[in-house]
């Protein structure tokens, strides 16, 4: 007996579910019954589409796995460069175990593991793009939402700071190797080259070639929806240019 799952039998299955729909048409020819037909079949040519090859992190060497560390982020980062590769115009990669980087508790043992992480992962990554002559043409940004607070809590650890954060960005034809901006002594306050939040969001469109001012409608959304917001001028990040 052939066993249940192989692509002989799904492609049987996928038949039989065409001929029950095709009948149903025949008598309920609506909006919502062509809908759902129509999401069925393309499900089921992503499901048998050769990219998806590209998902399957075995096809790799172990030596290549091991550079960019057994971690989730570090795998996430080696799929992400065969996404690129694939053809795939936006990947993120999230760092995390449920918790990541908020650190309330314990932050100095737990953020040198998740730096240990994170530069065996992003390193191989760019390194990678770079090898492969697509790292002028992907921007790679390491960021998240916040930053973490100059105090240090009662069970060592950090808490969400707002006031002042970095972020990094590698590629995309920008000029590197420079630091844009300065925080004071206690990293606690921005006090040279403040970069708001639209700021760096309008420099990211403009380096991949997006209008910033562009309005977007969602579905079922009577709105427009601002890509950045520009209620306040967007200053670009000019250093990266």
């Amino acid at each position: 007996m052939e066993p249940v799952g192989t692509r002989e039998e799904l492609a049987r299955r996928h038949a039989l579910l065409q001929r029950f729909n095709a009948s149903f048409l025949i008598s309920s020819d609506v909006d919502a019954a062509r809908a759902h037909g129509s999401a069925v079949e393309r499900a089921v040519q992503l499901m048998n589409a050769n990219q998806k090859r590209t998902f399957d992190l075995s096809l790799e060497s172990d030596a290549t796995r091991d550079r960019y560390g057994r971690g989730s982020f570090g795998q996430g980062c080696l799929l992400a460069q065969r996404l690129v590769e694939a053809g795939v115009p936006f990947v993120e990669v999230m760092m995390g175990d449920g918790v990541g980087w908020d650190t309330h508790r314990d932050n100095f043992t737990r953020t040198r593991v998740l730096s240990q992480e994170v530069d065996a992962g992003m390193s191989e990554l760019i390194e990678d793009l770079h090898q492969r002559g697509r790292l002028d043409s992907t921007l790679v940004i390491w960021m998240g939402e916040f930053g973490r607070s100059p105090q240090i809590t009662t069970g060592a650890g950090r808490n969400h700071w707002s006031r002042a954060w970095s972020s990094v960005l590698v590629g995309g034809g920008i000029r590197g190797g420079q630091v844009v901006g300065r925080t004071d002594r206690d990293a606690a306050a921005v006090v040279d080259r403040p970069i708001r939040v639209n700021d760096f969001l309008g420099t990211v469109c403009r380096v991949l070639g997006i209008d910033y001012t562009r309005e977007t409608r969602a579905p079922g959304v009577d709105r427009p929806i601002s890509i950045v917001d520009t209620s306040k001028p967007v200053k670009l990040i000019d250093e990266l240019f």
